[in-house]
């Protein structure tokens, strides 16, 4: 059984096969203190989300949303996005998207010359739960929702997966090398614990 408390989705309890039905309110009268507590975090993004307004986060600036009739593609001017009139956010996640890949593959270029190491592939992802990964074949991947946080938490996942080309786990070796070239990752990763979830357009 697997009960999920999602910012967007509310409450899902996924139940094995043959289970019967009434299990599921048995879970969710034994993890109500959790579920409140997860419902009352999940009402804190979205406020956190509505309280943009007309702006969007990009690495630590704010871009001010701009709508246009007629107008299919996102297109950045200095500090405003135009975007399409209506809902753009498909065409804003595509904008982030091209965005990610351009900031992000300049860092690990550095990353991994500095380890002396080498990826096969990159590529831009939207993961729920992972913010970046490496294959042991050296493929690298990235999740475009971290341009809503801050450089320095991109530059952090960065540096991790690359130096998992070093160290496949996440051993003290692992976070000896991540802290010899990212001192400061562990604010990074504190701050992607407490507002990943509000890293969503």
């Amino acid at each position: 059984m697997r009960v999920c408390v999602d910012p967007h989705a509310g409450v899902e309890v996924v139940l094995p096969r043959r289970s019967p039905e009434r299990a599921a309110a048995e879970a969710v009268a034994e993890l109500r203190p959790w579920i409140e507590r997860r419902l009352r975090e999940a009402s804190a993004v979205q406020e956190h989300i509505a309280a943009r307004g007309d702006r969007l986060p990009y690495l630590g600036e704010e871009l001010v949303l701009r709508a246009e009739a007629g107008r299919t593609r996102v297109h950045r001017r200095g500090g405003v996005l135009h975007v399409p009139a209506g809902d753009p956010r498909p065409a804003l996640e595509r904008w982030y998207r091209r965005a990610a890949r351009a900031e992000v593959l300049p860092r690990l270029d550095a990353a991994t010359r500095a380890l002396g190491a080498r990826y096969t592939a990159l590529t831009i992802r939207n993961q729920r739960t992972r913010w970046g990964s490496c294959s042991t074949m050296g493929a690298m991947s990235f999740n475009w929702r971290l341009l809503l946080g801050p450089e320095p938490v991109l530059d952090y996942v960065v540096w991790h997966e690359a130096c998992h080309l070093k160290v496949m786990d996440h051993s003290d070796r692992f976070w000896v090398l991540v802290r010899s070239h990212c001192p400061d990752y562990e604010a990074s990763r504190r701050w992607l614990r407490r507002h990943g979830a509000t890293l969503v357009l």
